[in-house]
């Protein structure tokens, strides 16, 4: 496939929504990456809820996709039904080598669609986070696992961006041992703007240590916790100030919280320039329940800062304990214990900020994202043309 006379090789994307996080980000880089002379590459996905940015508008701008009425978050039997008929009609017609599924809704309705078309494809299924814990109730649950063991079975290779979250599937039966591989995100950001600069910009103090809260404002990463550390923070009277870039359901009630209770926070809302926002922190701090590999503690590393987060999910995998960052429990005093040892000691914020920048482009650069994805497609073609 990879001669100078054959045709590239066809992959056809699929993720529900575009929404602003971690998946939306690894496949625009995929997307633009990817080598054009060797691979077809076409994007199909949803439109997002009125409560979410949409990454392709408001920042991958130069990615191009097919929008799918119907592959959204909200799940209805007619949407759906659509969705699924679309999307073998493209199979049909655009005959793709692989298909590339991402998040759950995208990995049932394509990985069913391509089977339904009767179009002899891979299918590759990346799960992006956790999906098991902390998004549906048990009933739900239940049926996640029972749905995703079956499509397990028909798909030639699951990926997992983190090994908890592969060790979590494999332990509910999802899959087996041979078929799974780790696919660590991989990303990139641009050249940071001065710290004078951005702090300015957002009207932080210049003089004081100020931590992040990145990403969305939902129950998953516990924004609730975040004030409650904030609160036993400003009450030990530690000299440090606050401020939260991303949006969600609950920012409203992060609002009035901060606002009610005078919380030294400043609520930026969503921005879309990750750069300057990395620039204006010194720390960066998350409080989630569950997390896949959570790419802003990534990029956080890749700014040269040191972070604050919860044992959750696979951090560990992209935090080193005591070197990068410091890992708590879920407990408020110990996120308020690690953050006040960051605030009073600027000698260990940047010993273990160059260290974060030293391990995270070492391991998680768009380019090697880019590179696995490539080798792995061109491995699948080879074993299915020896079969």
């Amino acid at each position: 496939m990879s001669g100078n006379n054959i045709s590239p090789i066809r992959v056809m994307r699929i993720i529900a929504r575009m929404n602003v996080g971690g998946p939306a980000v690894q496949v625009s880089g995929l997307m633009r990456s990817l080598d054009k002379s060797k691979f077809e590459h076409r994007l199909y996905t949803g439109f997002c809820a009125a409560d979410e940015a949409d990454y392709l508008e408001t920042v991958a701008r130069d990615v191009s996709a097919f929008r799918i009425e119907g592959l959204g978050r909200r799940v209805s039997l007619r949407g759906d039904l659509k969705a699924f008929l679309f999307l073998i009609k493209e199979i049909r017609a655009f005959k793709p080598h692989v298909i590339h599924t991402h998040t759950a809704k995208a990995g049932f309705l394509g990985r069913t669609a391509s089977m339904f078309s009767f179009h002899p494809t891979i299918r590759v299924h990346t799960f992006h986070g956790h999906l098991l814990s902390g998004y549906f109730g048990s009933f739900k649950r239940s049926l996640v696992v029972f749905t995703e063991k079956i499509l397990g079975t028909f798909t030639h290779q699951l990926l997992a961006v983190g090994d908890k979250v592969r060790q979590d599937l494999l332990a509910a039966g999802i899959g087996k041992t041979e078929k799974f591989r780790l696919m660590p995100p991989g990303l990139e950001i641009g050249k940071l703007p001065t710290k004078k600069d951005s702090k300015e910009s957002y009207g932080l103090s210049k003089h004081t240590v100020q931590c992040a809260f990145i990403g969305r404002v939902t129950q998953i990463k516990r924004p609730d916790r975040f004030l409650d550390v904030v609160t036993e923070i400003k009450q030990r009277g530690v000299p440090i100030e606050f401020f939260m870039a991303g949006d969600g359901e609950l920012l409203e009630n992060c609002r009035k919280r901060i606002t009610s209770e005078d919380l030294p926070v400043k609520v930026l809302g969503w921005q879309s320039n990750i750069e300057q926002v990395l620039s204006a922190a010194d720390v960066v701090v998350l409080t989630s329940d569950n997390e896949g590999t959570p790419l802003s503690l990534i990029q956080a590393g890749m700014a040269m800062l040191p972070v604050v987060t919860t044992r959750v999910g696979s951090v560990p995998e992209v935090v080193l304990e005591g070197i990068t960052g410091i890992i708590t429990s879920l407990d408020v005093q110990e996120v308020a214990d690690a953050l006040e040892k960051l605030t009073n000691s600027a000698e260990l914020r940047a010993q273990m900020g160059a260290s974060a920048q030293e391990f995270t482009l070492a391991n998680f650069g768009v380019k090697r994202l880019v590179s696995d994805h490539e080798v792995l497609y061109k491995k699948l073609i080879a074993n299915q043309a020896r079969s």
